[in-house]
């Protein structure tokens, strides 16, 4: 799972890797990503802002809708169900990111596991979005079985997009879209970290 991500170069940077249209004007995105803050995404060939995470309306005991929380992250297995199932096959987009964080360690003293691939100083994350009333346009990043030493700090993991698959994820039927739903076969590199986790008020997985 995946409650926080680094973004860490420049979003001309990123438009150019992207070979997008660079949208975000004068906007800007933080170096790390949390639940319900703005990211940067690839959409339509166009490198824009989202709220990261999805909106759900809970309930109150007497009834009353509360807050939104956000539901950033979207399990292979639920893209079927009626929550996701419109983006998955009409808006799937590219996450650019150059790490993501798992919490390890003991409640309430957990630190920071740092994950990235070593061949790769950017590299995409598949997505879906979608318009809301609540926050405008936001995306979820796309969940599937943990592999290699992403296994060792969770089960599950982003899906991680070769170059090459880019325009598959984004352009391609549901069928050939679902074929990417893999775990990563490249190598990962771990950095774990004494930073402390925070994880400000995160959703996580639906």
């Amino acid at each position: 799972m995946c409650n926080l991500y680094r973004m860490t170069k420049n979003k001309n940077e990123v438009a150019a890797w992207f070979d997008a249209v660079n949208d975000l004007g004068g906007a800007n995105t933080a170096d790390e990503v949390f639940p319900g803050y703005p990211g940067a995404v690839v959409a339509d060939g166009r490198l824009m802002q989202m709220s990261w995470g999805f909106p759900l309306v809970l309930k109150g005991k007497s009834g009353q809708p509360l807050k939104p929380k956000p539901v950033n992250n979207a399990r292979t297995d639920k893209l079927d169900s009626a929550f996701w199932r419109a983006s998955f096959e009409q808006r799937r987009c590219l996450i650019p990111v150059t790490a993501w964080a798992e919490a390890e360690g003991p409640s309430g003293g957990k630190t920071r596991s740092w994950l990235s691939r070593p061949d790769a100083e950017l590299f995409a994350v598949a997505g879906i979005w979608r318009d809301t009333d609540e926050w405008g346009k936001c995306y979820s990043m796309v969940m599937t079985d943990a592999c290699g030493v992403a296994a060792q700090c969770h089960t599950r993991m982003p899906i991680l997009l070769q170059r090459a698959d880019h325009g598959h994820w984004t352009g391609g039927t549901p069928d050939e879209a679902h074929a990417l739903c893999r775990p990563w076969e490249g190598e990962l590199a771990l950095d774990r970290t004494p930073e402390p986790w925070s994880g400000r008020g995160q959703m996580g997985l639906l």
